[in-house]
């Protein structure tokens, strides 16, 4: 039974192990020159002490962040889609087709909306 698991427990200790050794190579191996300045917080290259001059972000970069996101995650199902195409048959083509009419109803839908439109 444990021979079954095997490869599982060798993915499990690579999957440790290469993020550990990584962290433990840059501890030894990195420079260590310290100074105060170093030290301290920064987010992006901005120290955090300094207030946040440039105001509040626009509504309209959140929204094409979503729907990039919502179009990425569902362009990712046409890959399974693909490696099985042949087996699917036209129903299988019928289906994406349908599909990707949805996709693309919803960008066009996105685009008379003005969603990606910079102001």
């Amino acid at each position: 039974m444990i021979r079954l698991f095997f490869p599982f427990f060798i993915v499990c200790a690579l999957a440790v192990a290469i993020p550990a050794s990584m962290i433990l190579l840059s501890y030894f191996v990195g420079p260590r020159k310290y100074s105060p300045i170093k030290m301290q917080p920064y987010e992006s290259g901005v120290p955090t002490t300094v207030p946040v001059v440039r105001g509040r972000l626009s509504v309209k970069f959140f929204l094409v962040a979503m729907l990039f996101l919502i179009f990425d995650i569902e362009v990712v199902f046409l890959f399974p889609w693909a490696s099985v195409f042949r087996s699917l048959g036209s129903v299988g083509l019928i289906e994406m087709g349908l599909f990707l009419l949805v996709l693309i109803v919803g960008l066009v839908y996105a685009m008379r909306k003005g969603a990606f439109e910079w102001e």
